[in-house]
């Protein structure tokens, strides 16, 4: 969260706690087995105690929905408490260089300020807040998902699968993720509506949405046509 700097008295310690705490605790969890090597090698923690275990989506709230479009655009969706390591200056940037591709709507949510780079434009919509319910029926209009994590400059965004990647994937919805051994730890290319883009590459991540949405609007087309045929 870049609160205190590392070799500042605050943040010796606090690196000083987690060691204590991670040397005391019988058993630890982690998130990801990327994030367990960190704990293992950074805080000394002992490997035996250490067991993986996968965040999982509420799908009592989030689950597939039915789909109601409202325009010819082809919608990308990114929502986040736009902490430093989930990279939203990287999602900014991509949807300035698409801004002029008005076939290509973003919908970003969360409390994004100017000093995020914030860019105005007809083609992206900000909404600082929703409940759960409704950020899951937004969710449903998407065409494509932002997981992320996309800074490449925290260590911790290449140890952790983003929270929100659970919840496209438990609304079954195709979605980008940051390239990195976390979370190819659960999704792979292989897998249905799976993408994966350099972090901290703006271009890089404005060129896969392109791709994609070029890729969507083909496949509709041909559904179209055969539905026509028949």
């Amino acid at each position: 969260r870049k609160k205190f700097k590392k070799n500042s008295l605050i943040g010796k310690i606090l690196k000083y706690l987690d060691r204590r705490t991670l040397f005391l605790a019988e058993e630890i969890i982690c998130d990801t087995k990327e994030h367990g090597k960190y704990f293992v090698t950074e805080f000394g923690a002992p490997f035996e105690r250490m067991h993986t275990l996968y965040l999982e989506a509420d799908t009592t709230i989030y689950y597939p929905r039915e789909r109601k479009k409202a325009g010819d655009f082809f919608e990308v969706l990114y929502f986040g408490s736009i902490l430093p390591l989930q990279g939203v200056d990287i999602v900014l940037k991509s949807a300035q260089i698409l801004q002029k591709n008005t076939a290509i709507h973003f919908t970003l949510i969360g409390p994004i300020k100017e000093g995020d780079g914030k860019v105005e434009s007809d083609t992206i919509t900000y909404i600082p807040w929703l409940s759960q319910e409704q950020l899951a029926e937004a969710i449903a209009q998407a065409d494509l998902c932002l997981a992320g994590h996309f800074n490449k400059d925290i260590n911790k965004a290449k140890r952790t699968i983003p929270g929100k990647a659970y919840i496209y994937r438990a609304m079954e919805k195709p979605m980008i993720l940051g390239d990195n051994s976390a979370t190819r730890e659960l999704y792979s290319e292989d897998m249905d509506g799976i993408y994966f883009v350099e972090m901290g590459n703006p271009q890089a991540l404005a060129k896969k949405i392109l791709k994609i949405k070029e890729e969507y609007f083909i496949k509709t087309s041909n559904i179209t046509n055969d539905k026509s045929k028949d």
